[in-house]
């Protein structure tokens, strides 16, 4: 498979590009770009799904900071479902839709080879990571005593009883292929059971997996903060694992923009990409963690109790089965560990795992498929015009071997050991 993008145009500019922004600060250290070249835009569409991984977009608009860099006009616009996400990208901002968003790390790959998208490619890339960590498998109070956490294994005959009885085990995730999916698929299979045959994946949009889960429709689901969260302050369902604990430090979404945005507006893609790496330091610091809870909130962002978002933001999780645990260090993280930086061995992983569940052919060329979706280097010349420290910048494009709770280990430089070294998956 390969995947194509432009990037002469950009490429030709980003040198000027750095320099203009490296001038700017120097002249105006609040950021501004009170006189001289400035962006070619100072609007720019972006989407957000109600979940604490897009604190980034929403505290940039929140405190000023697409003002501070020149975007005053940046719009951060709710999203229904990832679907709704993908169709509007797919739409752009000149036609009522959005020029970027807050998405799940594998869809501007699926959308870039246009298997969501109906077959026509959408070139889109990916200029940031906006978290690791965080995320959560929760399951239905109809089996809070069965065992089931880390493990998945309780399950495996409890769920062969309840298909042999005539009955659906509907297991939610919130876009075929995203990090959701990936996430329940890996911890159902690391427990033995098949996600391809044993249950029924279901796609649920986020905001919706609590009410779902009230009224019984499924019997685990996958999705972010602050739903799980929420879940167990209803006293409807508990937490099985968070997903830290199945892969530590892990990425999670990110942000995209349309590839004709960014070659239109390099200048404007790096005052947005500034604003957000602003927004991530801002809520990745501890003493902002109270404040930032209240914003997410309010009723233009998430509208709910602030009490859902504060404890798993600290790291403070209670499991709703009777384990409570406070400072574990899986909270999640917008800044530090490098959380901003968009690793293109993460990528790699999404997408041999995507290969792994036969949404994309065996023959996709991962190396060439994240060199022309992962543009961390617009990554690394909106650090440099910020003057990020050199410790808050990682020396190369890989974070190297990464080893799951189950002992699987994934090396970036050889896919396919990793993958051989899987019993279950759906590869074409």
């Amino acid at each position: 498979m390969t995947l194509t993008t432009t990037r002469r145009s950009f490429l030709k500019g980003a040198t000027a590009t750095a320099a203009t922004l490296l001038a700017a600060k120097a002249l105006f250290p609040s950021g501004a770009f009170a006189q001289g070249p400035g962006p070619e835009v100072t609007s720019a569409k972006l989407g957000f799904i109600a979940l604490t991984d897009s604190s980034p977009l929403i505290i940039a608009s929140e405190k000023g900071l697409f003002a501070k860099h020149g975007v005053p006009d940046v719009q951060v616009l709710k999203q229904a479902s990832w679907g709704a996400t993908r169709d509007n990208l797919v739409l752009g901002g000149a036609a009522n839709g959005i020029d970027g968003a807050h998405i799940l790390t594998p869809m501007p790959y699926l959308m870039s080879a246009g298997t969501v998208t109906g077959g026509t490619p959408l070139p889109m890339s990916i200029i940031a990571r906006l978290n690791l960590d965080a995320q959560a498998i929760s399951v239905s109070q109809e089996y809070k005593d069965a065992g089931a956490g880390l493990d998945s294994s309780p399950l495996k005959a409890i769920f062969a009883e309840r298909k042999a009885a005539g009955k659906e085990v509907n297991v939610a995730m919130t876009f075929p292929g995203g990090t959701h999916d990936m996430w329940m698929r890996y911890w159902l299979a690391a427990g033995g059971i098949d996600p391809t045959k044993e249950v029924s994946l279901i796609t649920v949009p986020p905001p919706q997996m609590v009410a779902n889960m009230k009224v019984g429709t499924m019997d685990a689901f996958c999705v972010g903060e602050p739903w799980n969260e929420q879940l167990v302050n209803q006293n409807i369902g508990f937490t099985a694992t968070t997903t830290g604990e199945i892969w530590h430090h892990h990425p999670e979404k990110a942000l995209s923009l349309r590839n004709d945005f960014i070659e239109a507006n390099p200048v404007a893609t790096q005052a947005i990409l500034m604003a957000v790496m602003e927004a991530a330091q801002w809520a990745d610091a501890t003493e902002n963690k109270e404040e930032l809870a209240q914003i997410l909130g309010k009723r233009p962002w998430f509208n709910i109790p602030a009490a859902d978002v504060a404890g798993r933001l600290k790291g403070d999780i209670n499991y709703g089965n009777g384990r409570l645990e406070t400072a574990t260090g899986l909270e999640m993280k917008f800044w530090k560990d490098h959380a901003s930086y968009p690793f293109k061995s993460h990528d790699a992983w999404f997408l041999t795992e995507n290969i792994r569940w036969g949404y994309l052919p065996g023959t996709t060329d991962i190396n060439a498929s994240v060199d022309a979706v992962n543009r961390e280097d617009i990554w690394r010349a909106a650090a440099a015009a910020l003057g990020i420290a050199a410790a808050d910048i990682p020396e190369g494009t890989s974070r190297g071997v990464e080893t799951f709770f189950d002992g699987k280990v994934f090396d970036p430089a050889n896919p396919s050991a990793y993958l051989d070294s899987l019993a279950i998956k759906a590869m074409v």
